[in-house]
């Protein structure tokens, strides 16, 4: 077993995103997950990403507040412990239409070995 406590999360930057504060609390790591990692994502009101896609299929888990997902022109609200998967190469955007902070896990494999 691979425990992190979540005081000992470290940030990171994910690209192509604003209002945003990620902490990584599984993966990339001696004795963590081989498969995937696992993102803590905090979005300020107005915050999202996007407009963009991975390779690699995503999943989404809101952990507390709203996050609005685009998806060819259709919006759909995820609430508190709704989830999403998003398929490989699917164009998604993500928004924080509300005026509290939004929580929500991130799922993602490792991107391939280049």
């Amino acid at each position: 077993m691979h425990v992190k406590r979540f005081k000992d999360a470290q940030p990171y930057e994910a690209p192509n995103h604003r209002e945003c504060f990620g902490l990584r609390l599984q993966g990339f790591e001696e004795g963590g997950p081989e498969n995937q990692w696992i993102g803590f994502s905090q979005f300020l009101p107005g915050g999202g990403a996007g407009p963009d896609s991975t390779p690699f299929e995503k999943v989404y888990v809101v952990l507390e507040g709203e996050m609005t997902v685009e998806i060819d022109g259709q919006e759909t609200m995820l609430g508190k412990f709704d989830s999403c998967t998003i398929a490989p190469g699917e164009v998604r955007l993500l928004t924080n239409k509300t005026n509290l902070t939004a929580q929500m896990l991130v799922v993602i494999p490792y991107p391939p070995e280049t």
